[in-house]
Parts: structure tokens; sequence; C-alpha cells
């Protein structure tokens, strides 16, 4: 090869490196360096809480059967019973449309057809209960238009009203509910309206549909029986139970480095176990106190 002409004196020009020359020098070199597999690792971690955080989300939006009364808050989807005639009429929920008519509509979002999975798939079939302060049962329902779920003294069911009444209160029953075990587990309730009569769904009245239209939902029931028993679907984010168990696995969630940083000096394998396991049965204080007292000990030894 020609070497470049160059003069007497005159100092040698350093050559500039290209990619390709340090992707030749890194393969001469043999392995990558450790601190990419430091970022290596440390992306990897951090994809896998941001999955935990999606996986997490995901199951708060889910949508399980309120068991209990303390369960009701939020938004919340009226599976109604299925009727008895043969063939039985698919699961329906109670809707409502724009203008305030109630009417039953066909559920689509069901594993294998069971009531129990059921979840919305319409925003109308959607309600925000809330419960009346200062009662035991009382709660109130408000469609996606922001008018209340309402039953007049003809067993009508509507939601019209931008305010509440009287009408516009219903009192929720458990099925099957033991006082002394506080009642519920099944995930049916019965509902009553303000003047104590329960919602039921039952046929149609007109002639000739009968067995193929969907249940009609009113109000004006005197007893409670199997056209009455509703199973209420709820969001799992606002279930108490949901919400305690979240809360024991965040506070479970520590790392070896906040558990050091917090002793004050390097923990071995059996300590950070120790100290996490007294996180999740709620002892944790008294699990640090005792680690801390043990490294005083040692160090003075």
């Amino acid at each position: 090869m020609v070497k470049p002409l160059a003069f007497k004196g005159e100092k040698p020009k350093k050559r500039k490196r290209t990619t390709k020359d340090e992707a030749g020098d890194s393969k001469e070199d043999g392995p990558p360096n450790p601190p990419k597999t430091v970022a290596t690792t440390a992306a990897t971690t951090h994809a896998l809480q941001q999955q935990q955080q999606v996986d997490e989300a995901a199951e708060d939006e889910n949508w399980v059967s309120a068991e209990h009364l303390a369960d009701i808050a939020g938004p919340i989807m009226f599976v109604l019973p299925t009727s008895t005639r043969s063939p039985p009429h698919p699961p329906t929920s109670l809707s409502v449309d724009q203008l305030g008519k109630v009417f039953t509509q066909k559920i689509e979002n069901l594993v294998e057809g069971l009531p129990d999975s059921a979840e919305p798939h319409d925003v109308r079939q959607v309600w925000i209960a809330t419960r009346v302060v200062g009662s035991e049962g009382d709660f109130t329902f408000k469609g996606h238009h922001g008018r209340f779920l309402a039953c007049d003294r003809f067993g009508l069911v509507t939601a019209t009203r931008e305010a509440m009444g009287p009408e516009e209160r219903f009192c929720l029953s458990p099925v099957g509910a033991d006082p002394a075990a506080g009642g519920g587990g099944s995930g049916l309730f019965e509902v009553q309206s303000g003047r104590g009569t329960y919602v039921s769904a039952g046929q149609r009245r007109e002639e000739g549909d009968a067995d193929t239209a969907l249940p009609e939902v009113r109000g004006d029931a005197e007893e409670a029986g199997e056209n009455t028993r509703i199973r209420i679907r709820m969001q799992a984010r606002f279930k108490p139970k949901h919400k305690v168990e979240k809360a024991e696995k965040v506070r479970a969630k520590i790392s070896r480095k906040e558990l050091e940083e917090e002793v004050g000096r390097r923990l071995d394998d059996e300590e950070v176990r120790k100290l996490k396991r007294a996180r999740r049965e709620g002892n944790y204080h008294e699990a640090m106190l005792d680690v801390k007292v043990k490294g005083k000990h040692d160090k003075f030894a």
C-alpha cells in the first residue's frame, strides 16, 4: 500500500476510527463489557415491572360478583334472573337509553353462557351505585345519561329524574343472608323499591311474543321469589376484599437495597427473607428491631 507523502518534522495525523473498526475491536477483545450486561439486566427488570403494572391495571378493571352490601360501590351491572320456562331466555341486563326508558338487553360478554361471568358490552348496561348516607342497605343508581333509576307507585321502572327522591331509593338484601355471618355470599340480591315491593323480571304481557321476547322489568312484585333474585356485577377495584389484597401485595414489595438502607448495613439472604416475610405478616417493625440489635451485637463481639 502506498503511503501518503510526508515531510520531515511533520507530526503524523491520527486516523479517525470508524464504526467498523470499533466493531472489529470488540470482536477481537471478546465478550461485551460488564456495563452492557448491567444495562440489559436493568432494562429487563424495567420491562417486567411495566408488564406487572399493566397486569394489575387489567385486574382492577375485571368484573366480579358483589357478595355483600359493603361490596356495592361504583360502576355496577344488574344481571336479571332467567325464566323457568323452556327454553329459557338468555341472560339479560337492566339497561337504560338516553331518554330514560329502562329495558332489558341481552348480555353478549359471557363465558359459556354463565350469568356470574357477565360483563357489560354497552354503556347503557352500567349504573353508578351510591349508598344513601345513614342507611343500612339503601342505594341510588345513576345511569350513563346522568339520571336516577326509579320505581313509581304503579310499578313502572324508569330513569328520567336528575334529582333523588323517595322513588329513587332502593333497598338491597343479600339472598340467603345470615345476620350472624354478615349475610350474602351467593352474589344474588333482592331489590326493593321505596314502597316495599320487589323489582322482578317476568314474561311480557303482550300476546304472541311470550316465547321470543326478552323479559319485562317491573317493580310491583309483592313477594320475593325466583324472579326477584338479581345478580350484581361490579368492577374488582371497588371491592373491599380486592383493595385489602392489593394493599397487602404493595406492602410486601420491598427491595434488598431498601432493607439494607433502613438497617444501615449489608444483610445476608436469611435476614432479607425474614424481613420480607415479616412485612407480609404485619410484624415488620419488631423483626427490623431484632435485625438491628443483632447487627450491634456482632459489631462489638
